[in-house]
């Protein structure tokens, strides 16, 4: 007998639900958990490049109708290409490094999908996200880490705000990976779903040069330069490039050369040994407080600087253009154009957008 994982706490059993459908393990358990628990429950699948009958698009058809749920496609292309693959590609340009599935979430999943779903009289959105979310004593609804330390996304989540969050619904929050693979089954959806989803969907598995060659203009080369001033030979592009990087950059050294920053204004790529890439001090702006207000500064959080970042103490501070993070210990490869992600605990607090570091 299957473990109901979905936290009903304050939710009507007359909610409709719709599900985001991938026709992937994830999404497909979500939709059927919902469906088992006797909601009236909804699929929905979104199309990023137009084509509404792709393999995944018939797959999640299929599942839907195996569930015997109303299932549709919705074409969000266009606003997908404005929201994030416009982002992706102008990121890169600036020297920075972009975070796509942090703003895909925000601004597609569960902006315009969950519009999508609201509009038509959903009462909740549900997605196959390793996260939780904490409704109690009718506050703010509160984000925090999935059960599954190894697939926990609420660092992907950290753009969400108090609308979006409040409609919400993780189905998998308890749920260990393992354990998403033995309830498909139980489920009758062995054979039926996908593989796992992709990190970045849209990459289709190439890597940056291949999509950058595909989707970009010829990039403009320019010089590999030393913190000192001295230029060590040519770069092919500052969009291949990003903070602590090592691999291609072909300048041989007793100890190897890494990466340590970017100037796209002199598209220059500015690189160091490892001892150059730590720092304890960063600057990040456009900054989301989750539950919509803002916690009394300074104070100590932990901060995760990317997703594979185990995350460490700081001390938070307001400051002009955002919040000045100063770390206890000094982290590598602080990298401008991803998030840092401020956690007190399981919960996540807030984020913004790192703007650059210092010693």
């Amino acid at each position: 007998m299957i473990t109901a994982l979905l936290d009903l706490h304050n939710i009507s059993p007359r909610a409709k639900i719709m599900a985001a459908m991938s026709g992937g393990v994830d999404s497909s358990v979500t939709a059927a958990l919902l469906k088992q628990r006797g909601f009236e429950t909804h699929g929905v699948f979104m199309t990023l490049d137009g084509n509404k009958d792709n393999r995944n698009a018939r797959r999640a058809a299929k599942i839907a109708d195996f569930l015997n749920i109303p299932f549709t496609v919705l074409d969000l292309s266009l606003e997908f290409k404005k929201e994030v693959l416009d982002y992706f590609q102008q990121t890169y340009e600036q020297g920075l490094t972009p975070n796509p599935c942090a703003v895909c979430n925000r601004t597609i999943k569960f902006g315009r999908l969950m519009d999508y779903a609201l509009e038509r009289g959903m009462d909740y959105f549900a997605t196959g996200h390793y996260a939780r979310l904490c409704r109690d004593n009718g506050g703010p609804v509160r984000l925090l880490k999935g059960a599954d330390a190894t697939k926990d996304q609420s660092y992907f989540l950290c753009r969400l705000q108090q609308p979006q969050l409040t409609h919400a619904l993780f189905p998998l929050a308890a749920a260990h990976k393992s354990e998403v693979y033995k309830m498909a089954a139980e489920l009758g959806l062995k054979g039926r779903h996908g593989t796992e989803s992709q990190d970045v969907c849209f990459m289709a598995g190439r890597g940056l040069d291949e999509y950058f060659a595909t989707c970009l203009p010829l990039a403009a080369a320019g010089d590999f330069v030393t913190l000192n001033g001295e230029r060590k030979g040519r770069h092919r592009g500052i969009r291949y490039y990003t903070i602590g990087q090592r691999r291609g950059l072909g300048i041989p050294d007793v100890t190897p050369y890494y990466v340590v920053a970017l100037n796209a204004a002199a598209n220059e790529v500015v690189i160091g040994k490892d001892g150059d890439l730590w720092r304890r001090r960063l600057m990040v702006g456009d900054v989301n407080w989750l539950t919509g207000q803002a916690p009394e500064l300074p104070a100590e959080f932990d901060v995760k600087i990317r997703y594979r970042h185990q995350g460490a103490g700081a001390v938070v501070r307001a400051a002009a253009s955002g919040l000045l993070i100063e770390f206890n210990e000094a982290q590598r490869a602080v990298t401008p154009g991803q998030f840092a992600v401020l956690y007190q605990d399981d919960e996540v607090i807030g984020s913004g957008r790192i703007l650059g570091a210092d010693e």
